[in-house]
């Protein structure tokens, strides 16, 4: 038994069926040939994972206690079981290809493996994750709800957001104080955005980060009002915009700075 941890989020998930389903969400498709498991804990999902012949499971766990527990029960994983931090993680240097992701992921370090997945986006086709429902709600929002913000923007301008199940408290050990939500996310067709990508996520942040004005204020710290033009789409709040207006606007004021 591996003791849950509170000051690594760990919540470690008990329900079979439900470790079933999460690693039946996979979808590799010929797409990719490896697998990486974060934050395997005592193995509930990896039992499943490693019983799949269309891809090779790998592990990656920062908790030592888990590590020498997992080495334990699959003696067989050798290197492909990793003691290390996912977010440090040189994903070039450790597969030859592409690699889907899947895991109950740490609710306290949701937001930075997302971003550490769009920091690898071209590798990561698919990926299949446990979060918190408010996180999950996040990333799979439109444009318009209260629920959509950077994290929407930055994720669905890349992958295909599917928000799959909804998962109770009562499942893990211990259980969390919030519900849990499984999502998918399946990288779209866009190699690059058809803009400046620096600029691009510039403009996103600063959109929201005073998301309660509209973006012509907002963004007066990227260009002066007098240079912004007549664009009606200035005159909106961030949470107004697609994923596209935002491409759209960008290039419009990369123009006129």
């Amino acid at each position: 038994m591996v003791r849950a941890k509170k000051h690594l989020g760990q919540h470690f998930l008990t329900d079979k069926n439900i470790a079933l389903k999460i690693v039946e969400s996979l979808k590799p498709a010929g797409r990719y040939s490896d697998v990486l498991e974060v934050g395997p804990g005592m193995g509930i999902l990896s039992d499943f994972l490693l019983k799949k012949s269309e891809y090779q499971t790998h592990m990656i766990d920062i908790d030592e206690e888990s590590f020498e527990f997992l080495q334990k029960k699959y003696a067989s994983l050798g290197d492909r079981l990793i003691n290390g931090d996912f977010l440090k993680l040189d994903f070039p240097a450790t597969f030859s290809g592409k690699v889907g992701v899947i895991g109950n992921f740490p609710y306290n370090i949701s937001s930075q493996i997302l971003f550490k997945i769009l920091d690898n986006r071209n590798i990561i086709p698919e990926v299949v994750g446990m979060f918190q429902k408010e996180v999950a709600e996040r990333c799979a929002a439109k444009a318009g709800s209260k629920e959509y913000g950077i994290l929407s923007v930055f994720v669905q301008a890349y992958y295909k957001v599917e928000y799959l199940f909804t998962v109770k408290a009562g499942v893990f050990n211990p259980p969390p104080k919030v519900l849990s939500a499984v999502i998918r996310l399946t990288r779209n067709e866009i190699e690059k955005l058809d803009c400046d990508e620096a600029f691009f996520w510039k403009v996103v942040k600063a959109g929201f980060n005073q998301r309660r004005k509209t973006l012509r204020n907002a963004l007066s710290s990227l260009i002066s009002k007098d240079k912004m033009g007549d664009d009606p789409v200035l005159d909106l709040r961030a949470e107004r915009l697609t994923v596209d207006d935002f491409v759209k606007l960008t290039n419009s004021l990369q123009i006129k700075n």
